[in-house]
């Protein structure tokens, strides 16, 4: 089974702009997320894919691998699914480009799913983790996740799902932007058209479940900080010092 990871990175964020190139720790976020994924030494090859000159430049200049983008797309899937259509591989990891804390436990579970899948009933597995903060819990850039009994993605939402009507023990998870792809789920998901939902809450994942697509999800406690706001990164620079 031959498995690569591929990192999705545009300069432009609507809530941050550029943050893929903000310093962190005396790094850049985007070699902060390569470094992080080489590190965890489970891939044959791991690239960043961009549509950028400034970021494909950034990641030649720290010894790693780049692919520049041909087409204009959408979702970071979108992107890698152009990288990895000729490419002789079985499983595609997406690392998302502002995730520093990757770490090689979480991505190890992943892909011990599709190692144990021997009748390929799962066509993605992704990242979630248990969160009990009020503030997490309610804050739209975190997406939440409910999973049937076997683990299998029911719904993301910006929105804290599921509602509590009444108080309750209420359990919520946050997803972690770190998918798992057989190569053909990937090819699949690129010919689908965006659906209402996706269009809605901005939720690329949401356009998997709405075509019937299997989505895994496996638990992790790892420290999870997506850069989507100046304050995450400043949170991001404290955690890199302290450690």
């Amino acid at each position: 089974m031959k498995i690569i990871a591929m990192i999705p990175a545009r300069f432009e964020a609507s809530r941050f702009p550029g943050k893929l190139m903000k310093d962190l720790a005396g790094k850049s976020v985007i070699v902060r997320t390569y470094e992080a994924t080489k590190k965890s030494n489970l891939f044959e090859e791991v690239y960043v894919v961009t549509d950028s000159t400034i970021i494909f430049n950034e990641i030649i200049a720290h010894g790693g691998k780049a692919i520049m983008s041909i087409d204009t797309h959408e979702s970071g899937s979108d992107r890698i699914a152009e990288a990895v259509k000729n490419l002789d591989v079985d499983i595609v990891v997406n690392v998302q480009g502002d995730e520093p804390f990757t770490q090689k436990e979480p991505l190890f579970k992943l892909l011990e799913v599709f190692k144990s899948d021997v009748k390929k009933k799962v066509d993605i597995a992704s990242l979630m983790l248990k969160i009990d903060d009020e503030d997490e819990i309610n804050n739209p850039n975190n997406v939440k996740v409910v999973t049937d009994e076997n683990n299998f993605a029911l719904y993301f939402s910006r929105a804290p799902i599921p509602f509590p009507r009444e108080k309750s023990a209420a359990t919520y998870y946050k997803h972690i932007g770190i998918y798992a792809f057989r190569k053909e789920a990937l090819l699949k998901f690129t010919k689908l058209p965006m659906n209402n939902l996706e269009a809605t809450e901005k939720l690329e994942n949401l356009r998997f479940l709405a075509n019937g697509m299997r989505v895994k999800m496996v638990e992790t406690n790892q420290i999870a900080i997506g850069i989507d706001t100046p304050e995450d990164l400043e949170k991001a620079n404290i955690i890199f010092k302290k450690n």
